[in-house]
């Protein structure tokens, strides 16, 4: 009995971490950008007039 319940904790935590891994793996920190910075191209220093 210890053993099957060994086995499904194991695959939960497979589980877990493959759907962690997916959400994750392609972003900058782990989050998507706001669709204001997304538009706005990054502000050089000494760009301004």
């Amino acid at each position: 009995m210890a053993l099957l319940l060994l086995e499904a904790l194991g695959a939960l935590l497979i589980l877990v971490f493959i759907v962690w891994w997916t959400m994750f793996s392609g972003r900058n920190k782990g989050e998507l950008k706001s669709d204001a910075q997304r538009e706005a191209p990054p502000e050089k220093p000494g760009d301004s007039p």
